[in-house]
C-alpha cells in the first residue's frame, strides 16, 4: 500500500526559534493529524527598540493522509 503525506507551510513567532518551531508545530496540529516532521525553511529575528524582540520561523510541516500507511 502506498503512503501519501501533504506539506503545509507555517509561519510562528516565539522568544526563542525552539519557541517557535514548537508554535509553527502546536498551531498545525489544530488542524491536522499524524504530523511525521518540520523542516525550518528560514527564520528570522523581529526587532524593537533595537533590540531583538522574538523569532519568526518559516516551516514546512509534512503529515500523513489519513488511510495511508508509515512513509518510508
Amino acid at each position: 500500500m502506498a503512503s501519501i503525506a501533504k506539506i503545509i507551510e507555517v509561519e510562528a513567532e516565539g522568544e526563542t526559534i525552539e519557541e517557535a518551531v514548537e508554535a509553527a508545530v502546536e498551531g498545525a496540529s489544530h488542524s491536522v493529524r499524524n504530523i511525521e516532521n518540520v523542516y525550518v525553511r528560514d527564520f528570522e529575528a523581529i526587532i524593537e527598540n533595537n533590540q531583538v524582540a522574538r523569532y519568526r520561523v518559516d516551516t514546512k510541516i509534512t503529515f500523513l493522509v489519513e488511510g495511508g500507511s508509515n512513509v518510508s
